[in-house]
């Protein structure tokens, strides 16, 4: 049987502060966030005589004060008995450090992500480097934006709790057992490095992390880190991966929206949006163009002071991935700004 379309299973999501089952063993959180995508889903799975940890909301004392009000009334003080963390966004990992430390129990993420999140949290307090001026420079930043950004370098390790110095490592295709029930490993690219989700076949259910939303696409960035990078590559194998792995009737819990069915046609529309993207691109190249000319073939939504830097990065991923197919060429000018042209 075919699934055409994806469809939400619940009529409602949990409150802030409140807790739905999803079944006896796996409980659905939603934490908030203060920017315009405003939650976080995260799953508690039984666990022996506790509740192992999937995803962990911003360290904010908003954050804190929810989850011990979640811990009393809705978990009965039964204790956290690991936390995995599914990548090293903030919304994601923010409070892991603090959650492994209040219970004395493991981390568990893959490597790619400790160790980024590890070095992007010993940022914090540190001047903007000068390969990240020149990154933004390449992109087009006036000197406004700029400053900005060096304003705000370092933020991530704001709303991120220090991890602790050992952890244990997931990895593609091993199994994790929690509670009564096997869990299975993919890994997804693109998003992030080594984006982990979690797959049970005995209860047809994915914890889909960022890798796989229901209404909206994840952010596909290039970073200052690694300006050559093509993670939208990495983002296709990893959406057509999928797609082989997963039955049809998989029930998707994801971190942000509702869960959902129909993951082979939302990964059809993932992948087809971007390709529309590429198109526009290379459209909007018939004349020279820097990363940040290109933002009307790529978003809808208007980009601000809020959402520029990750604009920025989307651009570039777009840019590198028609670079590396030679559909583009790039030069850059006296200026040090890179322009980039539809090869004819």
């Amino acid at each position: 049987w075919t699934l055409s379309r994806v469809e939400f299973v619940f009529d409602r999501s949990p409150e802030t502060g409140d807790v739905r089952d999803i079944t006896t063993d796996i409980k659905w959180l939603r934490l908030p966030l203060p920017f315009l995508l405003n939650h976080i889903n995260v799953w508690l799975l039984r666990d022996g005589e506790g509740w192992a940890l999937v995803d962990t909301g911003l360290f904010t004392h908003t954050t804190r004060e929810v989850w011990a009000y979640v811990l009393e009334h809705h978990l009965n003080n039964e204790p956290i008995t690991r936390v995995l963390v599914t990548h090293l966004h903030p919304d994601h990992v923010g409070c892991a450090g603090w959650m492994t430390e209040k219970f004395g129990v493991d981390l568990w993420m893959s490597r790619e992500e400790y160790l980024l999140c590890r070095v992007l949290v010993a940022d914090t307090g540190k001047p903007a480097p000068p390969e990240g001026i020149r990154f933004y420079s390449r992109a087009g930043f006036a000197a406004e934006s700029m400053e900005r950004y060096a304003e705000h370098f370092g933020a991530f390790g704001r709303v991120v709790s220090p991890l602790p110095e050992a952890y244990c490592r997931l990895q593609d295709s091993m199994t994790v057992r929690i509670g009564e029930h096997d869990w299975q490993v993919i890994v997804g690219r693109g998003h992030s490095p080594e984006h982990a989700c979690l797959y049970c076949p005995e209860l047809n259910l994915l914890i889909s992390g960022d890798q796989i939303l229901p209404t909206i696409s994840s952010n596909v960035s290039v970073y200052p880190t690694e300006p050559a990078a093509n993670p939208l590559a990495n983002w296709f194998d990893s959406l057509h991966r999928l797609q082989r792995i997963l039955p049809e009737d998989v029930l998707v819990l994801p971190a942000h929206g509702e869960p959902f069915t129909g993951a082979p046609v939302r990964m059809q529309q993932l992948v087809a949006e971007h390709e529309q993207g590429l198109v526009k691109l290379k459209k909007i190249c018939a004349e020279p163009r820097r990363a940040l000319d290109v933002f009307p073939a790529l978003f809808k939504s208007r980009i601000t002071d809020k959402n520029l830097i990750m604009a920025t990065g989307e651009a570039v991923s777009h840019l590198n991935f028609l670079l590396e197919q030679k559909e583009l060429s790039r030069h850059t000018d006296d200026n040090g700004v890179n322009w980039y042209q539809a090869c004819q």
